[in-house]
C-alpha cells in the first residue's frame, strides 16, 4: 500500500483542529515543511518550526478565530499518488472566487495559485484550503 504523506499531514491538521488542540507534531519532510511554512504565511496556521530530535519533526501551532472556530474551514487533497492532477499556467483554478487557496508544487517550489498566476507557472495541484 502506497502512503501519501501530504494527505496524512492534512488529515492530522483537520483532526487536531476538530478537537481544539493548540499544536501538533508530525514527522519531518522537506515538502511538508514547505507546505507548513506556506500555510503560516497565508494565515491558516499560527506558526511552524522544525524540531531537531533523534528524528526531525515539524511543530505546527494551530490558529483559531475569536469565536473559537478553526481558521481552516475546508482542506481537501486534490492530486493523489494514484492520480496526479497537473494544471498549466493558463488553467490555474480560482478557489471560492480567490478567497480560498490552491497549493501547487511547481518547478519554482511550493506556492499558492495566486503566486503561480503572478509568476506564470503551472504545476501539480496538491490541495485546496479555505
Amino acid at each position: 500500500m502506497m502512503t501519501d504523506p501530504i494527505a496524512d499531514m492534512l488529515t492530522r491538521i483537520r483532526n487536531a483542529q476538530a478537537v481544539r488542540k493548540e499544536e501538533l507534531v508530525l514527522p519531518f519532510s522537506k515538502i511538508k515543511y514547505e507546505i507548513a511554512k506556506l500555510l503560516a504565511r497565508e494565515g491558516f496556521i499560527e506558526s511552524t518550526e522544525k524540531v531537531v530530535n533523534k528524528f526531525d519533526e515539524i511543530k505546527i501551532v494551530l490558529k483559531y478565530k475569536e469565536d473559537g472556530k478553526s481558521s481552516i474551514e475546508h482542506i481537501k487533497r486534490i492530486s493523489k499518488p494514484g492520480q496526479r492532477i497537473y494544471v498549466g499556467k493558463d488553467s490555474l483554478p480560482k478557489i471560492l472566487n480567490d478567497l480560498g487557496v490552491a497549493v501547487l508544487s511547481t518547478s519554482n517550489g511550493i506556492m499558492t495559485n495566486k503566486k503561480a498566476r503572478r509568476v506564470q507557472v503551472g504545476g501539480e495541484l496538491l490541495f485546496e484550503i479555505w
